[in-house]
Protein backbone atom coordinates (compact mmCIF):
# COMPACT_ATOMS: atom_id res chain seq x y z
CA UNK A 1 0.00 0.00 0.00
CA UNK A 2 1.76 3.28 -1.23
CA UNK A 3 -0.14 5.47 1.15
CA UNK A 4 -0.44 6.39 4.76
CA UNK A 5 -3.23 5.06 6.53
CA UNK A 6 -5.25 7.86 9.15
CA UNK A 7 -6.70 5.25 12.27
CA UNK A 8 -10.04 6.50 13.39
CA UNK A 9 -10.19 5.68 17.40
CA UNK A 10 -7.46 5.36 19.92
CA UNK A 11 -8.48 3.48 22.84
CA UNK A 12 -9.08 -0.16 22.67
CA UNK A 13 -8.32 -2.19 19.48
CA UNK A 14 -6.51 0.67 18.30
CA UNK A 15 -2.85 0.00 19.39
CA UNK A 16 -3.17 -3.59 17.74
CA UNK A 17 -4.71 -2.13 14.49
CA UNK A 18 -1.72 -0.16 14.57
CA UNK A 19 0.56 -3.31 15.13
CA UNK A 20 -1.07 -4.80 12.26
CA UNK A 21 -0.79 -2.18 9.86
CA UNK A 22 2.81 -1.41 10.74
CA UNK A 23 3.48 -5.30 10.84
CA UNK A 24 2.30 -5.08 7.10
CA UNK A 25 5.22 -2.15 6.52
CA UNK A 26 1.94 0.05 6.71
CA UNK A 27 2.88 3.89 7.59
CA UNK A 28 0.27 5.12 10.00
CA UNK A 29 -0.11 8.92 9.71
CA UNK A 30 -1.95 9.32 13.13
CA UNK A 31 -5.19 8.49 14.79
CA UNK A 32 -8.29 10.60 15.32
CA UNK A 33 -11.07 10.31 18.54
CA UNK A 34 -13.74 11.98 19.66
CA UNK A 35 -12.09 11.89 23.21
CA UNK A 36 -10.53 15.48 23.68
CA UNK A 37 -8.51 14.05 26.56
CA UNK A 38 -6.27 11.91 23.76
CA UNK A 39 -5.15 14.59 22.07
CA UNK A 40 -1.44 15.60 21.04
CA UNK A 41 -0.37 12.00 22.74
CA UNK A 42 1.13 9.29 21.08
CA UNK A 43 0.60 5.90 20.42
CA UNK A 44 3.69 3.78 20.32
CA UNK A 45 5.51 7.18 18.78
CA UNK A 46 2.11 7.91 16.59
CA UNK A 47 0.34 11.10 17.20
CA UNK A 48 -3.04 11.64 18.04
CA UNK A 49 -3.93 14.72 15.50
CA UNK A 50 -7.56 15.69 16.83
CA UNK A 51 -11.30 14.55 16.48
CA UNK A 52 -13.17 12.14 13.79
CA UNK A 53 -14.83 15.31 11.89
CA UNK A 54 -11.50 17.73 11.91
CA UNK A 55 -11.64 18.69 8.14
CA UNK A 56 -8.19 19.31 7.97
CA UNK A 57 -7.39 15.44 8.27
CA UNK A 58 -10.76 13.74 6.53
CA UNK A 59 -9.69 15.76 3.50
CA UNK A 60 -6.30 13.64 3.26
CA UNK A 61 -8.43 10.83 3.15
CA UNK A 62 -8.79 9.35 -0.23
CA UNK A 63 -6.00 11.97 -1.77
CA UNK A 64 -3.41 11.10 0.33
CA UNK A 65 -4.45 8.57 3.05
CA UNK A 66 -6.30 5.39 3.49
CA UNK A 67 -8.75 5.02 6.65
CA UNK A 68 -8.92 2.20 8.92
CA UNK A 69 -11.71 2.25 11.83
CA UNK A 70 -10.67 1.12 14.93
CA UNK A 71 -13.37 0.68 17.42
CA UNK A 72 -15.50 -2.62 18.72
CA UNK A 73 -18.85 0.05 19.09
CA UNK A 74 -21.28 -1.21 15.81
CA UNK A 75 -23.01 2.09 16.01
CA UNK A 76 -19.46 4.12 15.82
CA UNK A 77 -17.96 1.85 13.48
CA UNK A 78 -21.40 2.23 11.06
CA UNK A 79 -21.34 6.08 11.26
CA UNK A 80 -18.10 6.33 10.65
CA UNK A 81 -18.25 4.15 8.09
CA UNK A 82 -21.24 6.16 6.52
CA UNK A 83 -19.40 9.26 6.59
CA UNK A 84 -16.02 7.74 4.75
CA UNK A 85 -18.05 6.71 2.12
CA UNK A 86 -20.48 9.30 1.18
CA UNK A 87 -18.28 12.21 2.55
CA UNK A 88 -15.27 10.54 0.99
CA UNK A 89 -16.10 8.30 -1.22
CA UNK A 90 -13.53 5.60 0.47
CA UNK A 91 -14.34 2.36 1.30
CA UNK A 92 -12.14 1.93 5.05
CA UNK A 93 -8.96 -0.72 4.17
CA UNK A 94 -8.33 -4.22 6.18
CA UNK A 95 -6.35 -4.73 8.80
CA UNK A 96 -5.02 -8.17 8.52
CA UNK A 97 -2.42 -9.57 10.84
CA UNK A 98 0.38 -11.17 8.99
CA UNK A 99 0.14 -14.40 11.15
CA UNK A 100 -3.77 -14.93 9.83
CA UNK A 101 -4.28 -17.83 7.60
CA UNK A 102 -6.85 -16.98 4.38
CA UNK A 103 -7.81 -19.75 1.89
CA UNK A 104 -6.48 -18.44 -1.41
CA UNK A 105 -10.77 -19.28 -2.38
CA UNK A 106 -11.72 -17.43 0.46
CA UNK A 107 -13.47 -13.90 -0.07
CA UNK A 108 -13.04 -10.86 2.23
CA UNK A 109 -14.83 -7.55 2.06
CA UNK A 110 -13.67 -4.16 3.39
CA UNK A 111 -12.80 -2.70 6.47
CA UNK A 112 -12.39 -5.72 8.64
CA UNK A 113 -10.12 -6.25 11.84
CA UNK A 114 -8.36 -9.91 11.17
CA UNK A 115 -6.22 -10.62 14.18
CA UNK A 116 -3.23 -12.59 14.85
CA UNK A 117 -3.73 -16.50 14.50
CA UNK A 118 -7.07 -15.96 12.58
CA UNK A 119 -7.71 -19.14 10.31
CA UNK A 120 -9.84 -18.50 7.27
CA UNK A 121 -10.77 -22.08 5.25
CA UNK A 122 -11.71 -22.64 1.74
CA UNK A 123 -14.75 -20.84 0.15
CA UNK A 124 -15.71 -18.71 3.09
CA UNK A 125 -16.77 -15.16 2.93
CA UNK A 126 -16.03 -12.18 5.25
CA UNK A 127 -18.07 -9.27 4.79
CA UNK A 128 -17.21 -5.90 5.50
CA UNK A 129 -16.40 -4.21 8.69
CA UNK A 130 -16.51 -7.59 11.16
CA UNK A 131 -14.02 -7.99 13.47
CA UNK A 132 -12.08 -11.38 14.18
CA UNK A 133 -10.18 -11.47 17.44
CA UNK A 134 -6.91 -13.85 17.89
CA UNK A 135 -7.46 -17.71 17.10
CA UNK A 136 -10.88 -17.19 15.35
CA UNK A 137 -11.17 -19.97 13.05
CA UNK A 138 -13.74 -19.71 10.00
CA UNK A 139 -13.97 -23.53 8.53
CA UNK A 140 -14.95 -23.89 4.81
CA UNK A 141 -18.27 -22.46 3.19
CA UNK A 142 -19.14 -20.44 6.43
CA UNK A 143 -20.49 -17.07 5.45
CA UNK A 144 -19.60 -14.54 8.07
CA UNK A 145 -22.18 -10.48 6.99
CA UNK A 146 -21.15 -6.92 7.46
CA UNK A 147 -20.52 -6.10 11.11
CA UNK A 148 -19.69 -8.92 12.81
CA UNK A 149 -17.79 -9.53 16.17
CA UNK A 150 -16.53 -12.70 16.90
CA UNK A 151 -14.53 -13.37 19.80
CA UNK A 152 -10.99 -14.53 20.97
CA UNK A 153 -10.72 -18.77 20.32
CA UNK A 154 -14.07 -19.11 18.83
CA UNK A 155 -15.32 -21.78 16.18
CA UNK A 156 -17.52 -21.28 13.02
CA UNK A 157 -17.75 -24.99 11.68
CA UNK A 158 -18.05 -25.24 8.32
CA UNK A 159 -21.29 -23.97 6.15
CA UNK A 160 -22.26 -21.53 9.20
CA UNK A 161 -24.43 -18.86 8.30
CA UNK A 162 -23.62 -15.87 10.37
CA UNK A 163 -26.15 -12.81 9.53
CA UNK A 164 -24.83 -8.93 9.62
CA UNK A 165 -24.73 -7.62 13.28
CA UNK A 166 -23.92 -10.72 15.81
CA UNK A 167 -21.97 -10.42 18.39
CA UNK A 168 -20.21 -13.78 19.79
CA UNK A 169 -18.25 -13.90 22.80
CA UNK A 170 -14.74 -15.04 23.68
CA UNK A 171 -14.22 -19.05 23.34
CA UNK A 172 -17.56 -19.89 21.45
CA UNK A 173 -18.20 -23.45 19.13
CA UNK A 174 -20.96 -22.99 16.46
CA UNK A 175 -21.47 -26.74 15.12
CA UNK A 176 -21.83 -26.86 11.07
CA UNK A 177 -24.61 -25.79 8.90
CA UNK A 178 -25.90 -23.43 11.98
CA UNK A 179 -27.81 -20.15 10.87
CA UNK A 180 -27.17 -17.05 12.92
CA UNK A 181 -29.92 -14.57 12.13
CA UNK A 182 -29.21 -10.85 12.68
CA UNK A 183 -28.41 -9.17 15.45
CA UNK A 184 -28.11 -11.73 17.81
CA UNK A 185 -25.94 -12.07 21.02
CA UNK A 186 -23.83 -15.51 21.95
CA UNK A 187 -22.24 -15.32 24.81
CA UNK A 188 -18.73 -16.56 25.83
CA UNK A 189 -17.81 -19.84 25.52
CA UNK A 190 -21.13 -21.02 24.73
CA UNK A 191 -22.17 -24.41 22.15
CA UNK A 192 -24.15 -23.46 19.70
CA UNK A 193 -26.70 -26.59 18.17
CA UNK A 194 -29.44 -24.89 16.89
CA UNK A 195 -30.31 -22.11 14.72
CA UNK A 196 -30.55 -18.60 16.93
CA UNK A 197 -32.90 -16.08 16.05
CA UNK A 198 -32.85 -12.60 14.92
CA UNK A 199 -31.81 -10.07 17.62
CA UNK A 200 -31.88 -13.12 20.44
CA UNK A 201 -28.99 -13.62 22.86
CA UNK A 202 -27.99 -17.56 23.84
CA UNK A 203 -25.64 -18.40 26.21
CA UNK A 204 -24.49 -21.53 27.84
CA UNK A 205 -23.74 -25.49 26.29
CA UNK A 206 -25.86 -26.06 24.77
CA UNK A 207 -26.77 -22.63 24.04
CA UNK A 208 -30.47 -21.46 25.23
CA UNK A 209 -32.04 -18.38 24.68
CA UNK A 210 -31.87 -15.94 27.50
CA UNK A 211 -34.61 -13.92 28.13
CA UNK A 212 -34.23 -10.15 28.33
Amino acid sequence: MDKPVIIFGAKGIAKSALEILQSNDIIVFGFLDEDKTTHDQTINDIPVLGAPDDHGFLKLIGQKCEAFIATDNNNIRKDLTDMLIDGRKVMPINALHKTASVAPSATIGHGNFINAGVTIGANAIIGSHCMLHTGVIIEQDAIIEDFVQIGSGSVINAGVTIEKNVFIGTGVLIVSGITVKAGARIGAGSVVIANVGKNETVFGNPAVKINK
